[in-house]
Parts: C-alpha cells; structure tokens; sequence
C-alpha cells in the first residue's frame, strides 16, 4: 500500500467529513473553521474540488432562494452588459428611472446596496453603536443582531407569541420603556423563518404606539409571495415622511441572489445619513439584470403562481402526515417535527438535501424553502424516510425550547 496515498485519502475523508459536512452549504472558509483538522492548501484544493463536483446534485431547500433562476429575458440583459465590464462608466439600463416609477418616489428616496443585506447593515452602521441597541423580535433575521454584535452593540429581544406572531403591542411596550437606548426597530415582513406576516393594521399599530423619532426598518424581502389580504407594503409610510425605512431585495422572486442587488426606500433625510455607510457602487450586470428584471412582470407572475401552488402541496402532505406548519406568506414554510432539529438537518445532508438552519428558540420547527417540483419530491421521499418511526415526545403544536 502507498501510505503517502492512504494518508492522503484517510484526511480527505476526515476533512470532508468534518468540514463539509454540510456539502458545500456555505463558504468553505466557514466550514473550515467548525473542524480541528489541520487544512493543508491541497487538502483545501480538494475540498474545494469536491464542493464543486456536489454543489449541483443538492437539493437546496435552505436559502429562500428562487430555484428556477433568472428569466430568459434578465439573462439576455446580463449578456449584453458584460461589453461594458471594462469600463467604470456605462449607458443607464434604467433601473432607477423605474424604481422611482414603481414606487412614486424621487431620487433622494432612493438608496442602493449589495443586496437587501448591505441595507441592513448600513442602517446598523447609521443608527446603533455603544449606546444604541437594536430592537425586535425572536426569532427573526438575525443579520442586524450579527450587526449589532460586530459593532459591539447589542440588541433588545421580544419573544414571539404562542401563535407566531410578532409581539406588537410588546414592541411598543419595550420601545417606550427603553426610548434613549433604542438604535431602530427592525421589522421583517414576512418574518423570516416564520413567513408569517405583519398585517398593515399592526403595522400602522407600531408606528403609531412608538415615539415618533425612532427609526423602523422594515423588511419586505419576501412581499411579492404574500397573499393574505391584510397586508400591505409599508412604501406609503415613507411617502408621509415617517421614520420608516423599507428594504427590498432583487434576491428573491427575481433570482438575483448572486448578483448581490437591493435598496432602501426612506425620507431623504435617512438616505442622507445612510449614504454617510454606504459603498454606493452596484456591478454593470446587477443594475442591467435589475432593470430587465422589473420590465418582466410575466416571468416574476409565474415564478410567484410556481412556488405558492408548490408551497401549498408540501404543506398540505405535510399535514396530511400529521406535522403542522406555520401558515406561510413567503417562499419558504416551517413545519413543527416534534423533535430536535439538529440531528434532522443532518439527516437530510446525507441524503443531499439542504434544510435550513436552526432557528431558537424553535428548536422543534424545521424551515424549508421551496425548490424546484423535482426538488420538492426528494424532500417528501426523504421526509417520509426519516420520519418513519417518528418519536412519540412533544405534542403537535408546541413551539420547540
């Protein structure tokens, strides 16, 4: 036996077993930091090799992304726009014409960033710092929390209700009682990982019930998959010159996720301050992709009927087995398994399916985003698998802690 060979191929194994684990789920720089295995550069050059090779054969049902990817049409626009990657100028594709169409705001309404993500954190960047918090909800998003704790900040927490709601009257409540502390209030509606919404009368509740100069963020990321009547889009608000700042992504229905496109809607005097963060640069080909993008209503009308009638079949043969799910406005779902979700996740991992991640204290609630009908049907066949001798512990509807 050639022992350099066996050596080789025993720690590639340890590697790959230990730091990707979760096959390619994230960047390798993180998976490499869970192991206490010593990475060389050509164990990394086969890891890295390895993601490759697996990146396409898993199902992944755990980023809330648009599964079926850009239309034909913001592929083209794309295409046509890499003639001008040389070059730090180009002809305008007339994404911000049509926002400010879209919206009926004016320019100084208008902020861009890399993804909604960017947004999020130029309005920690603006509003927090050692002596401002951030206030919300959990669970929810949790990018302003890591925001918040990488600029040794610190965040204000209210616990969702027993019907997985987010706690109005308890966010008016924390918002008075800790006034000079509070940074901004962070909304995400749809909340993410519940995809339950916050109706436009509690909305207008909030703003009305917190004093009037503490900024809101407002979340809509996944506003377009929404169809409960009772809600509504929060643009309006900004439009009366509330302190109220909305944040949406190109991420989502428009499968942009890689191109990194988002903004913000706020009175100018917040765009003022957020700009003061702001890097302000977006990439020829996301501004063409985001132009194209919104011209093509026919395409994001069909990926919304797509993913709400594939979200409505999973949940109901998930109920029909007797696992209820959070009613969902969003393209993802959370189903209650009545057991730990760690040990689940991984069990899906093995089976090339990723899930998402676990959300407390909801440690009993599985979050699935909504892939592809093929994708779908491995996740049912492997939930049917792994669930076959379901353990007889928590009841139904208890939220998991």
């Amino acid at each position: 036996m050639d022992l350099k060979n066996d050596l080789s191929r025993r720690r590639f194994v340890g590697g790959l077993s230990a730091a990707i684990g979760a096959l390619g789920l994230g960047p390798t720089s993180e998976l490499l930091a869970r192991t206490p295995l010593r990475i060389t550069p050509r164990l990394l050059d086969e890891i890295q090799q390895q993601q490759a090779q697996d990146y396409d054969s898993i199902a992944r049902l755990n980023n809330n992304e648009n599964c079926w990817g850009p239309p034909e049409a913001v592929v083209q626009a794309m295409t046509g726009a890499l003639k001008y990657a040389n070059r730090y100028g180009y002809p305008d594709p007339g994404l911000n014409a049509a926002l400010l169409e879209l919206h009926g705001i004016k320019k100084e309404n208008l902020l861009f960033g890399s993804g909604s993500g960017e947004i999020l954190d130029v309005v920690g960047a603006t509003f927090l710092g050692t002596d401002k918090k951030v206030l919300s909800v959990e669970p929810t998003y949790g990018s302003v929390y890591s925001y918040a704790t990488s600029i040794k900040s610190d965040a204000i927490k209210v616990p969702l209700l027993p019907d997985f709601n987010q706690d109005i009257p308890g966010l008016i409540k924390a918002a008075h009682r800790h006034y000079r502390e509070i940074g901004f209030i962070y909304l995400c509606n749809p909340n993410n990982p519940t995809a339950k919404i916050v109706s436009s009368k509690d909305v207008k509740t909030l703003l009305d019930g917190i004093p009037e100069d503490v900024p809101v963020l407002i979340d809509e990321a996944y506003h377009h998959f929404v169809e409960d009547p009772s809600y509504s889009t929060s643009i309006p608000y900004v439009l009366e010159g509330r302190q109220v700042i909305v944040a949406r992504t190109f991420s989502k229905i428009a499968a942009l996720a890689g191109m990194r496109l988002g903004y913000a809607v706020a009175p100018p005097e917040l765009i003022t301050a957020m700009q003061n963060h702001s890097t302000g640069t977006l990439n020829v080909l996301a501004r063409y992709a985001g132009a194209a993008a919104l011209k093509d209503k026919a395409g994001e009308a069909n990926i919304r009927q797509k993913t709400v009638a594939l979200r409505k079949k999973a949940i109901a043969e998930l109920e029909g087995m007797g696992y209820p799910v959070i009613p969902s406005d969003a393209n993802f779902f959370m189903v209650s398994i009545k057991r730990e979700v760690r040990p689940v996740i991984d069990e899906f991992r093995k089976k090339l399916i990723a899930v998402g991640r676990p959300f407390p204290p909801m440690n009993q609630y599985l979050r699935v985003s909504v892939g592809t009908e093929a994708e779908m049907q491995r996740f049912s066949k492997a939930f049917k698998e792994i669930f076959a001798n379901p353990p007889a512990s928590a009841s139904a509807g208890a939220k998991g802690g």
